[in-house]
């Protein structure tokens, strides 16, 4: 037999044949197994999340863990557009924060200047610091663009929720250790990696608490598992709410909705215990929050049990040593004047560069009442506190100036707004840990762990807002009406363009 191809032997019709029976039998075998790395693309947040108290031992907690886990993000993303056509969908306000991305870079020319009412700082140290900062901000921002691209199927967002919620019950389980044995402490690996100037720093040595004489004594401040009980106290304000939403609004078992009370009820030890007023401000506004929003949605049954709820914790902390322990408190308020003094030397610096800053945080000449009372040989102590570590506005002022500030703020304002008028128990608490940021700004930095757990909340709101747009129903089918005629005889306004 001939083709156009030319004869066809007895021997090329076997070998056609063998190709075919050899194909129908790798189509019955079963597909190649692949690592669970290669099935789930959200392992790189799965493991961060689940993985946390493995990354505070190994002392990468404060040090770039959102940076590190971002490698594999990047590296699948590109895989998605370039070898799969997947297309990669950027966030809402993506345009605001590669804004606020450029500005902080652009510090980086006026590192080398002395920053009013500051001292002059090495370049070199300043250098890596805001190297440091700016990588920080770029792996929290891929965080959000890689969670809001996985499919609900990929990454569920009660999946998110209760990953998220994880972290708060980390939280509160290093709070209880605090509290235990306020001088526990760890050796991380990364320590032997540093040099030896290095080696004593608290965010790479794991520990339970910070023992300060805040009332006057020496008292251990929660932290773990994080490096510091400010960035605890914020970390537990924005995750353990997403435990509730995962295990009260979208319970899978009878047993969660009572667990997330005793939860939420251990939780008030370590709260008090930890000192941190911020905490105390961030829960307060949290009990407004919800007040308001379920009134505006008519939940007058959901106001009443949280009215009493916090009728019953008052009267609890009343009624204990607690309530001694927070007025006690409140009466050594000894970090007000030095805050007080960093807030307005980082303000006069945001003013005196108002476009870039100055590129990263500097020390203050002397002390809070003259420049005279600054470190010296015999008090390593006195003065020279750091502009930039009392909140993530005085950050922004002297790293980034005014537009920092702006462009920083903007883009979770922006998230604020667009989402306002999502009810669902994912918009709620989404929309609250974003206004917690807003609470948060003059007391609490937020690069590191922060600014990541804001973002992946940010991104359960934009994913949230697409799930609820693709289960809409279509809108009803409207008849197209008769073109309106003006007055010179032409169409002024067509038939279904009037809305």
């Amino acid at each position: 037999m001939t083709t156009v191809l030319g004869p066809v032997s007895r021997n090329g019709q076997a070998g056609q044949a063998g190709s075919d029976a050899a194909a129908r039998l790798r189509s019955q075998l079963p597909p190649p197994r692949r690592s669970w790395f290669a099935r789930d693309p959200s392992w790189p947040i799965t493991v961060t999340l689940v993985g946390w108290p493995v990354w505070w031992y190994l002392g990468i907690v404060e040090n770039h863990i959102f940076l590190l886990m971002a490698i594999p993000m990047l590296v699948r993303m590109n895989r998605w557009s370039r070898r799969e056509g997947r297309k990669i969908k950027l966030p809402p306000g993506f345009g605001l924060w590669i804004l606020f991305m450029i500005v902080s870079a652009a510090g980086f020319f006026t590192l080398g200047l002395q920053a009013p009412g500051t001292l002059k700082s090495a370049t070199g140290t300043v250098f890596f610091s805001s190297i440091s900062r700016l990588l920080d901000y770029g792996g929290a921002f891929v965080f959000l663009v890689y969670a809001g691209n996985l499919t609900e199927r990929e990454l569920p967002r009660r999946r998110l929720a209760w990953l998220l919620g994880l972290v708060g019950l980390y939280c509160v389980a290093g709070g209880f250790l605090g509290i235990v044995d306020p001088h526990f402490q760890l050796t991380s690996p990364l320590t032997h990696l540093l040099p030896a100037r290095l080696q004593g720093l608290a965010a790479v040595n794991p520990g339970s608490a910070q023992n300060m004489a805040t009332l006057g004594y020496t008292v251990g401040r929660v932290k773990a598992p994080f490096a510091y009980t400010n960035v605890w106290g914020n970390c537990l304000a924005i995750t353990l709410p997403w435990l509730v939403v995962a295990w009260r609004s979208y319970r899978t078992a009878r047993w969660q909705p009572w667990a997330v009370d005793v939860v939420l009820l251990l939780t008030i030890i370590p709260t008090v215990i930890s000192l941190d007023r911020g905490l105390w401000v961030g829960i307060a506004f949290t009990v407004l929050y919800l007040g308001v929003r379920f009134a505006m949605m008519g939940r007058f049954a959901l106001i009443g049990a949280l009215i009493g709820t916090v009728a019953v914790v008052g009267v609890l902390i009343v009624a204990s040593p607690i309530g001694t322990l927070i007025q006690q408190r409140e009466a050594n308020g000894k970090s007000n004047d030095i805050r007080s003094s960093t807030t307005s030397i980082a303000v006069k610096d945001g003013l005196a560069s108002p476009i870039i800053g100055y590129g990263d945080s500097r020390r203050m000449e002397g002390g809070t009442n003259s420049i005279t009372t600054g470190r010296s040989s015999t008090c390593k102590k006195c003065g020279n506190s750091e502009v930039g570590t009392s909140g993530q506005g005085q950050l922004l002022m002297v790293t980034s100036g005014v537009v920092g500030v702006i462009t920083y703020s903007a883009f979770f304002l922006y998230g604020i707004w667009r989402y306002r008028r999502d009810r669902s128990p994912y918009g709620l608490c989404g929309v609250l840990v974003l206004l917690l940021g807003f609470v948060f700004f003059p007391v609490y930095t937020a690069t590191g762990p922060p600014d990541g757990f804001m973002m992946l909340a940010y991104a359960i709101l934009w994913k949230n807002d697409r799930e609820m747009s693709r289960r809409a129903p279509p809108p009803p089918a409207t008849t197209a009406r008769p073109a309106l005629q003006g007055r010179n005889g032409r169409a002024a306004i067509t038939g279904g363009l009037l809305t």
